[in-house]
């Protein structure tokens, strides 16, 4: 099994018995994918965006322990020293982690976003959030043009929910 399938399934045995959780990452990663590819990206930044992806929200089980909330900031802050610990112990190579690892502890700021890998994984969990959240059509649109910035994710937003 690849890294990136063995990090999936790590994942799901880590979220057991919560398919919403479960179905979130895999939905985020799915899009991730798509988008990156669409963009062009090399093929080291998908493998992080993959991994990225995958474990993003790994701190929202310790964030709701710790905290009671499942706000961004105590997930970015609880995600990144178990995401780590997960990497390494299934053989990611030290850079690769730091990266990955940058990205779930900043996944819920969007200023100074500093990579296309960065990029694509707001925009994929915006996407997601958007429809597990309900979200209406008059919230999507006061955040769009702040967050959407590649073609396809902007394609995508805009075909889903009849905006532009």
């Amino acid at each position: 099994m690849n890294l990136l399938n063995q990090l999936c399934m790590k994942m799901v045995q880590y979220y057991e018995n919560d398919p919403v959780r479960i179905h979130h990452f895999i939905s985020v990663h799915a899009l991730a994918k798509l988008i990156a590819e669409e963009e062009g990206v090399d093929k080291h930044t998908l493998f992080i965006l993959e991994a990225a992806s995958y474990v993003h929200d790994i701190g929202i089980k310790a964030a709701i322990a710790k905290y009671n909330s499942t706000n961004g900031s105590y997930q970015e802050l609880e995600g990144e020293p178990l995401a780590r610990k997960m990497l390494t112990d299934l053989g990611f190579l030290t850079e690769d982690i730091d990266r990955i690892c940058y990205l779930v502890a900043h996944h819920h700021q969007y200023i100074d976003i500093d990579g296309i890998d960065y990029q694509i994984l707001v925009e994929a969990d915006f996407l997601v959030n958007f429809t597990s959240d309900n979200m209406l059509k008059d919230s999507i649109l006061s955040v769009y043009d702040k967050v959407f910035k590649t073609e396809t994710g902007k394609f995508i937003s805009e075909e889903m929910y009849q905006i532009k």
